[in-house]
C-alpha cells in the first residue's frame, strides 16, 4: 500500500451509486463534488470510510470486536491502496470554536507526542534542520574545532532587546565577572554603568579567553557548565582569528 498512487475502487453500488469505477489520487487534497443526490457521500462516507473502518476493526483481537459490533462489509467489489481513514461530518459537534481535527477524533495528544519524540524539526526561517547538544557534545566540539585558536566563550544574556541594562551589569559585578561583549564589542565591566536605552542591544558575559589544548579539558568543562548556566543552556564562541561566532545550545536551534 505505500506504493500505491490511488485509491483504486470498483464497481461501488452504495445507495444510488451505480458501478462506479474511480481511481482517486493519494496524498493530494481531493474534492467530491456534485448535485444533491448525485452520490457523493455514498463515495466518501458509506464506501470508502466504511471499508477503512472495517478493515482496521478486523485487525483487533476478537476479544474488542466483541464489544464494537460487526461492520457489513460495504457494496463495492474491490479497493485497493486505502489508508487508514478518518471521517468528520459537516455538522456541528460543539460549542467550542477551537475545535480541531486532531481534538474532535482524540488523536491530537498522539500528534503532539509523535512530533515531539520521533520527529526531525526543521527552522521555518531557514529551512535548516534544527539541532540540540549534551553537555559533554559541546565541550568536545569546542576541544576540536578551536584547538590552538585564540576563543573568547560567552554567555548569552540579552538578544536585540532595548533598555539600559544598569542592574544586569551591576549583578554580574556582584557576582565576580570582569567583562561583557556588547554589540560585538568587549568590554571591562567596570567602566560600563549602561547602554542606550532606546536602542536593541546583544549582551553577552565573557566566560572564559582561552586557546584550546589537550591540557585544557577540564577547564573548558567548568566554563562550558558555568556558560550554559549563565546563558540558560546556551553558549557561544567568538573565534578571535577569524573574527566568527559558533553558537551551541541544549535547546532546538537550526
Amino acid at each position: 500500500m505505500g506504493n500505491e498512487t490511488f485509491i483504486r475502487i470498483r464497481g461501488a453500488h452504495a445507495h444510488n451509486l451505480q458501478n462506479v469505477n474511480v481511481d482517486i489520487p493519494r496524498r493530494k487534497l481531493v474534492v467530491i463534488t456534485g448535485l444533491s443526490g448525485s452520490g457523493k457521500s455514498s463515495l466518501a462516507f458509506d464506501t470508502i470510510y466504511a471499508e477503512g473502518q472495517r478493515r482496521y476493526i478486523n485487525t483487533l483481537s476478537p476479544y474488542a470486536r466483541h464489544f464494537m459490533g460487526i461492520l457489513e462489509k460495504p457494496d463495492v467489489e474491490s479497493i485497493d491502496g486505502l489508508s487508514p481513514v478518518i471521517a468528520i461530518e459537516q455538522k456541528t459537534t460543539g460549542n467550542n470554536p477551537r475545535s480541531t481535527v486532531g481534538t474532535i477524533t482524540e488523536i491530537s495528544d498522539f500528534l503532539r507526542l509523535l512530533f515531539a519524540r520521533a520527529s526531525t524539526a526543521y527552522s521555518p526561517v531557514t529551512g535548516k534542520e534544527m539541532v540540540r547538544y549534551t553537555d559533554e557534545q559541546i565541550v568536545d566540539m569546542i576541544s576540536h574545532q578551536f584547538k590552538a585558536r585564540k576563543c573568547i566563550l560567552l554567555a548569552p544574556l540579552v538578544r536585540g532587546r532595548k533598555g539600559h541594562y544598569r542592574e544586569l551589569f551591576e549583578q554580574l559585578r556582584k557576582k565576580g565577572y570582569t567583562q561583557v561583549r556588547v554589540d560585538g564589542e568587549v568590554t571591562d565591566l567596570g567602566s560600563l554603568e549602561s547602554v542606550d536605552r532606546y536602542k536593541a542591544h546583544f549582551i553577552e558575559l565573557v566566560i572564559d579567553k582561552l586557546k584550546p589544548n589537550d591540557e585544557d579539558e577540564l577547564r573548558i568543562r567548568k566554563s562550558v557548565a558555568s556558560a550554559l548556566s549563565m546563558g540558560k543552556g546556551s553558549l557561544a564562541v567568538y573565534d578571535a582569528e577569524s573574527q566568527t561566532v559558533n553558537h551551541y545550545s541544549k535547546h532546538l536551534m537550526d
